[in-house]
């Protein structure tokens, strides 16, 4: 029997092949292979007057795979779709089986969670049929994501400075904003506290007659410190012995929020390195998966893998250090079908194939696995001790703390503050009254709540409940790409223009693009997951609130006027601006449409090379839509030209100019690759 087996990506397809053997041909869709057209009203794709139904057409450069991938199926006894194990995956093989023509007879679908050659075999042993409620919750956050993004986008393209906007991006934008407005307004205040110094250690005062204590001003802080002698009751001393858990293993969230304290990776990189880790890497005697899927918001881990990691930390570690699996008690909008992010084998340790990761693989692929591995070892002991000292009605406390058993820390002190801070024995005080060395007063400022980080930002969405986890690397990337946000120390500054298009969507659109509302939607999109709303009814509700907003704001909304350059028109005397086309920015009259008048640019010239065909010289130049090309400047005599970037160097066969593209020259019309030196 021949089974073909369709997976998303190229790169897992020959490891998959390999894991089932001859009788499965193994290939790819290259990520989805259809998408929403750009006809219909508003060019949506949707039509909004049949129940939202979306008119899907193949993607841009997919027709020659499709077509490959329809011969293979109709020569095929079974087809299994074997994309990710998330919507947008269900989704891909839905548009699969739709294009391809396959019938419920003849396909299966399956899903796993690690490419390793037992959870695949796994896997092909139980093939189901596409879930459809996972496909309508994906459909309907696409139409939702295309409804806002063509609507809004055009009607801030029209209005201000900015590109886009969309249902999560605004919203996560105005959090970046809400922030920055926040600090300006801060005001700080001063306050103080006070300081004991003894020989071995430091306390800080507290209370004040069995009260909280809390100390505004100079003054006040130095009628205490009058008040005060340096000799102190001992009144108290309690030692406990608390337990410090381990933490949880890795969601998306978690792992890039990490990645970015630890590695100062961005999300992006984080997710494209962790990609590649899922999908396979050549550790000598196979190809194989490090690591399970790596979208995820839960934190289970698979009762196999439990087992195995505890018998792997009782052999290397001791019966002490054996832990246990940990549950989250955040139960809302979790796929708990995933697992979390973890090592696909225990065993599989960072040190013994780190020869075949790049740097950057082997960094992450260790913070992931030490996460996992400590996430299932023994809670850290810790004897905690509290000791108070009075002195004329104040009271002082000094905490102190050791660690009585490392625990999961035998693996993960690298990753945590874990330093002791030891207190005297003061059991050996024969004495219920200490001598300290001096005591001090320290002015402090109240500080705002500070601006977000990547980890932050991704923190934030996630406690609010907004995008998920295949969403919060895009997120950030738009809104940098969108010239937004800049980054400077790391931290999130929102733009002139992000301000700008976040006052304007607040203005005429704050009851839908706001936190409450986006994580409502969320939740809505899950309901559709599990058959308990209509996903088009979700729709037409949404719809009937966004576009009357729409109407209202494409009529009121004031328009940005146009930045003025100090330069006056030459043909009508009137100031001229900056004004935005179709190709990028332009100089124009402000009388506009009085007059017409546009300033020509000076243009640059930059040149290459000499023209083998005229002997004029070759200059970069640009379409009519900004692509760079390489052309003869004694155009229209001499039509020469080029795509890429020639090196003067001339083709010993055809006497064409070899040009360079990536890491490599040749000549375009021989096609002959020749190192570059």
């Amino acid at each position: 029997m021949k089974n073909l087996v369709i997976v998303e990506s190229p790169s897992k397809s020959k490891t998959i092949e390999k894991y089932l053997g001859q009788d499965y041909k193994v290939l790819s869709s290259k990520g989805h292979i259809r998408d929403l057209a750009t006809t219909g009203k508003f060019g949506l794709g949707v039509d909004l007057e049949d129940k939202f139904k979306p008119n899907y057409i193949l993607m841009k450069g997919k027709s020659k795979l499709v077509s490959e991938l329809k011969k293979e199926a109709s020569s095929s006894d079974n087809v299994i779709l074997a994309t990710d194990p998330d919507r947008e995956g269900e989704a891909i093989s839905w548009h699969l089986k739709e294009t391809l023509g396959l019938k419920d007879d003849n396909y299966g679908r399956v899903v796993f969670n690690e490419i390793t050659e037992p959870a695949i075999k796994e896997a092909f042993k139980s093939p189901r049929k596409i879930d459809m409620q996972l496909v309508h919750s994906q459909e309907s956050r696409r139409i939702l994501d295309r409804i806002i993004g063509f609507r809004l986008s055009r009607l801030m393209q029209s209005k201000t400075d900015g590109k886009s906007a969309g249902r999560v991006q605004s919203v996560a934008l105005k959090i970046i904003v809400d922030r920055e407005r926040e600090i300006e307004a801060f005001v700080p205040e001063q306050y103080f506290t006070i300081e004991a110094d003894f020989k071995d250690f430091k306390a800080e005062l507290k209370k004040y007659q069995g009260k909280d204590i809390e100390i505004k001003s100079k003054v006040e802080a130095d009628e205490i410190l009058n008040k005060l002698s340096n000799a102190f009751n001992i009144e108290n001393v309690e030692k406990k012995l608390k337990n410090k858990q381990s933490k949880l293993p890795f969601t998306t969230s978690t792992l890039t929020q990490m990645a970015s304290n630890r590695l100062n990776y961005p999300a992006s990189k984080t997710m494209m390195i962790a990609q590649k880790l899922y999908e396979g890497i050549n550790i000598g005697s196979e190809t194989v998966g490090l690591i399970s899927y790596m979208r995820t918001d839960s934190i289970r881990l698979s009762d196999l893998f439990v087992n195995d990691t505890k018998k792997y930390i009782a052999a290397n570690y001791g019966k002490e250090y054996v832990g246990y699996a940990k549950t989250s008690k955040k139960t809302e909008n979790v796929q708990d079908a995933h697992e979390a992010i973890r090592p696909t084998s225990i065993n599989r340790t960072p040190e013994s194939i780190k020869k075949y990761l790049s740097p950057e693989e082997y960094k992450l692929y260790s913070l992931i696995y030490i996460r996992t591995l400590s996430s299932l070892m023994a809670d850290a002991k810790v004897e905690a001790t509290t000791v108070d000292l009075e002195n004329k009605g104040y009271l002082f406390k000094a905490n102190g703390q050791v660690y009585v058993f490392d625990g999961y820390l035998k693996v993960y002190k690298d990753y945590e503050d874990t330093e002791d801070a030891i207190l005297p024995d003061f059991a050996n005080y024969k004495s219920k009254v200490i001598i300290c060395n001096k005591i001090d007063k320290f002015e402090h400022f109240t500080e705002p709540k500070p601006r977000f980080t990547e980890a932050k930002l991704i923190a934030e969405l996630e406690r609010l409940g907004i995008g998920r986890p295949s969403t919060y690397a895009k997120i950030i990337s738009v809104l940098k790409e969108r010239k937004y946000v800049t980054i400077k120390d790391k931290k999130f500054y929102p733009t002139d223009t992000g301000i700008k298009v976040t006052d304007k969507l607040q203005e005429f659109f704050s009851s839908l693009i706001n936190v409450h509302y986006t994580a409502s939607m969320e939740e809505d999109l899950d309901k559709i997951a599990e058959g308990n709303l209509v996903w088009y009814e979700l729709l037409d509700k949404f719809y009937k609130d966004f576009e009357p907003l729409l109407n209202v704001a494409f009529k009121e909304m004031q328009k940005d006027a146009p930045e003025e350059t100090g330069e006056i028109c030459p043909e009508c005397g009137k100031p001229l601006v900056i004004r935005k086309g179709k190709y990028g920015k332009f100089t124009a009259c402000s009388n506009y449409p009085e007059c017409k008048y546009i300033k020509k640019e000076e243009k640059q010239i930059i040149e290459i090379c000499d023209c083998p065909k005229c002997g004029h010289k070759i200059i970069e130049k640009k379409t009519k839509k900004g692509k760079i090309f390489y052309g003869c400047n004694n155009y229209p005599k001499c039509t020469y030209a080029l795509w890429d970037k020639p090196t003067g160097e001339v083709c010993p066969k055809c006497g064409e100019l070899i040009v360079e593209k990536k890491d490599k020259k040749y000549c375009p019309n021989c096609d002959k690759d020749t190192k570059k030196k």
